[in-house]
């Protein structure tokens, strides 16, 4: 059984990027995406993956905000948050909003993905 993953990100080219890198990662599947936290709620909703990764700086609701409304609803969901940034210019909300890691986008591939599932997951 592969871990169902959603991919929050309002930048279309980084979903993309998500999108292929899961599908082409064994025991992974791609089951939604989300340009911003607002339509992550609705797509968490309804398809209710195990993970989901979320950048932190988005438009309107922001990553930190959307990952504490995930975990409010969907507690055993893993959320992980991505960024470009490194840790130290992620704001102080990113610890305490109940993601289990940031993970840099530049970092992002295959092997962290396992990693992060193996370390995170249930």
């Amino acid at each position: 059984m592969s871990v169902s993953v959603v991919t929050v990100d309002d930048q279309a080219v980084f979903r993309g990027v998500a999108r292929e890198l899961i599908e082409a990662t064994p025991g992974f599947e791609s089951v939604g995406e989300a340009e911003s936290g607002e339509a992550a709620l609705a797509v968490v909703d309804q398809v209710r993956p195990q993970l989901v990764l979320v950048d932190v700086r988005m438009p309107g609701m922001d990553g930190i905000e959307t990952s504490q409304r995930i975990k409010e609803k969907h507690p055993s969901t893993v959320v992980v948050l991505i960024s470009i940034e490194d840790a130290p210019n992620i704001p102080s909300g990113a610890a305490n909003c109940g993601a289990s890691l940031l993970v840099r986008k530049q970092d992002f591939g295959p092997a962290k993905l396992r990693d992060i599932w193996s370390v995170h997951g249930p």
